[in-house]
């Protein structure tokens, strides 16, 4: 396993969760013992991962105070929030040329390390994106339908059903199509449809709990998996 530099989306206003997000941004919020985002932190450290970059828009100020201690990279979108592709697209100075790991912090994670298994599993002569998974009925707080299928390769295709596996919001991709995208704010979904579209994209079912803190239902969840 050779770590990868990694990126923290951190950057979003948190609308889903109401007033708990009017004056404190949601990677802040506190959920099983801490602060969302340092759920994510102890999850890169167990991985050894040297390189982290975390992108700032919404109330940025407080979690760069919060991370001040830290040794990160902060990448500011002050002007205007970039999305995924965007928010990716605009730290590639910071992250460098080669894949990245990607990892939102707006969940609570048990059973093996999401970051880990990713790296066990990367194979850059095959893949151009692996995506972590799980199946819709086991992601607590997710009330959304199915993202991917998975075929009897783990290559994964579009879905639209409740049957299908969720994805958990961590990624290993490939970034050297982000050049091509001229225009600053966009989904990363963008570079995922290339990738399905060159049977280069991949999907990995964790081997854990996993819940979506993305409401403020969510929280209690949280408390509920084994972390």
């Amino acid at each position: 396993m050779r770590p990868l530099p990694l990126m923290l989306f951190a950057a979003g206003f948190g609308a889903r969760m109401g007033a708990l997000t009017a004056h404190r941004p949601k990677p802040l919020i506190e959920a099983a013992g801490k602060p969302l985002i340092d759920h994510a932190l102890h999850l890169a450290e167990e991985a050894g991962i040297s390189k982290i970059v975390v992108n700032l828009h919404y109330l940025g100020e407080q979690i760069a105070d919060h991370l001040q201690h830290r040794n990160l990279i902060l990448s500011w979108e002050r002007d205007q929030i970039l999305e995924t592709g965007g928010g990716l697209k605009a730290a590639l100075p910071l992250l460098g040329d080669g894949p990245v790991l990607t990892l939102n912090t707006d969940a609570v994670w048990s059973g093996e390390n999401p970051l880990i298994q990713l790296l066990n599993a990367w194979n850059p002569a095959k893949m151009d994106a692996l995506l972590l998974l799980l199946p819709a009925e086991n992601a607590l707080g997710h009330s959304g339908i199915g993202d991917f299928f998975l075929d009897d390769q783990d290559r994964i295709s579009r879905a639209n059903g409740n049957s299908a596996p969720v994805y958990l919001g961590a990624q290993i991709l490939k970034t050297q199509g982000l050049s091509a995208i001229s225009e600053p704010v966009f989904s990363l979904n963008r570079l995922w449809d290339i990738a399905i579209a060159n049977q280069r994209a991949y999907g990995l079912i964790h081997k854990g709990g996993w819940c979506d803190v993305g409401r403020p239902e969510g929280i209690a969840l949280a408390e509920t998996l084994h972390v």
